[in-house]
């Protein structure tokens, strides 16, 4: 009996020490899920290796390589339209023909103004008309005549003042004489080489130019008012019709050789240094989607104009368009490529920051971030290259989850 009773003394002493025993593992077990977590959730990324290419986008504008524009020279009507918008020609195929009955007229009149003119050269050149030269010709003849028997008579009349038979003033007569039939030849033949005076011939000249740029001018617009094609091509643009009236200067059509395009790129002022002879460039046009035509750039802007509100430079590139689907001035989408480099270490853009003009990253060792210095090199909107801090797959942060700030040192889980 004694044992018995006991041992029921012993039984509620266990269950009392077994419930303290339960109620400390519950209060540790709570002051651990309790316990303050100051580690913060961020976004991270791995360094990886890849192609990055730096870009310059903008907008661009297509114009032919090949182009040529047909005005109208004066006003007049349209006679006849060859051809369609679109046709292909031929060069050398009449396109348009104007009522040139005017420009007909203009140039015979000029032809005969330029004929007068030269005809007036000819004079001055040869010291007269044919009547006037033949008329000094003989005059010539005469005074080298009467020059010669002048010289025989004195040369006479010496000898026979030497033998007494003729007086000194019979040999003065005859010197006299001889000096004017000399006289006489020379003024005719200065008559024969310079008979006009220069304000003559300048005039003369004068009237010869002008005749010559009428009847240049009157051919020009005779030619004009007949348009061929100067070259195999397309005719993009033809505003006319016929028996349409035109006036001087109307623009009568647009022929461009398709084949070959280029692309007038506006390059905002910032980026106008990053290009360079060569950069390869891709056009989109929104009416044509998922195309992409590939070139290169051909000149680099000498200069930076105001365009609209922007201050562009203008490239030029020619883009290969054998199947013509770039047409003349619609506008397109141009992304040029200033740098491009493959098989190199990458991070994402947001994990690069900024400190006094260095950059830097916070790379994730265990569960702290460690600020690691880096060197960097071309970079685009989403990437940046580093080339010196980071090694391949190692971590690095982008930013806090909870939008709370993290530095140097921070305790983070991810």
């Amino acid at each position: 009996m004694p044992l018995n009773g006991n041992s029921s003394a012993r039984q509620p002493r266990r269950w009392w020490v077994t419930g303290l025993a339960i109620l400390a593992a519950v209060i540790v077990f709570a002051a651990f899920i309790t316990r303050k977590d100051d580690s913060i959730p961020v976004r991270t990324a791995h360094v990886e290796r890849g192609l990055i290419r730096s870009l310059i986008s903008t907008n661009g504008k297509i114009e032919p390589v090949q182009n040529f524009e047909a005005h109208s020279p004066v006003t007049t009507t349209v006679q006849r339209v060859l051809v369609k918008e679109g046709d292909a020609v031929k060069k050398g195929q009449l396109l348009v023909a104007l009522d040139d009955a005017d420009a007909r007229s203009q140039a015979a009149r000029a032809q005969t103004q330029l004929k007068a003119a030269l005809a007036e050269v000819n004079v001055l050149e040869h010291g007269g008309n044919q009547e006037e030269v033949l008329s000094l010709d003989a005059q010539l003849v005469k005074a080298r005549g009467d020059r010669e028997a002048a010289q025989r008579t004195l040369d006479s009349l010496k000898r026979l003042q030497q033998q007494g038979s003729a007086s000194a003033g019979e040999v003065r007569g005859a010197e006299n004489a001889l000096a004017q039939a000399e006289a006489q030849l020379n003024l005719l033949q200065q008559k024969r080489k310079q008979r006009y005076s220069q304000p003559e011939i300048a005039r003369v000249e004068a009237q010869r130019l002008e005749a010559e740029a009428a009847y240049r001018a009157a051919q020009d617009t005779l030619a004009k008012s007949n348009v061929h094609a100067p070259f195999d091509g397309i005719v993009y643009s033809l505003p006319v019709k016929q028996g349409a009236f035109v006036a001087s200067g109307d623009l009568l059509l647009q022929l461009a050789d398709l084949r070959k395009v280029q692309v007038r790129a506006f390059v905002d002022e910032p980026d106008v240094g990053k290009l360079a002879p060569g950069n390869p460039i891709e056009i989109t046009w929104d009416a044509v989607p998922g195309r992409i035509w590939k070139a290169t750039v051909n000149t680099i802007p000498s200069t930076v104009k105001l365009r609209g509100s922007r201050n562009v430079g203008e490239t030029i590139s020619i883009v290969d368009n054998k199947d013509m689907k770039l047409l003349p001035n619609v506008n397109v989408g141009v992304t040029i490529v200033n740098a491009q480099r493959d098989n190199v270490l990458l991070v994402p853009r947001e994990a690069v920051r900024m400190d006094d003009s260095k950059p830097y990253v916070l790379q994730v060792v265990g569960r702290q971030l460690k600020r690691q210095d880096v060197e960097t090199a071309i970079s685009n909107l989403t990437q940046v290259e580093v080339v010196r801090g980071v090694a391949l797959n190692d971590i690095v942060a982008i930013s806090s989850s909870n939008g709370k700030p993290i530095g140097d040192g921070t305790q983070v889980k991810y």
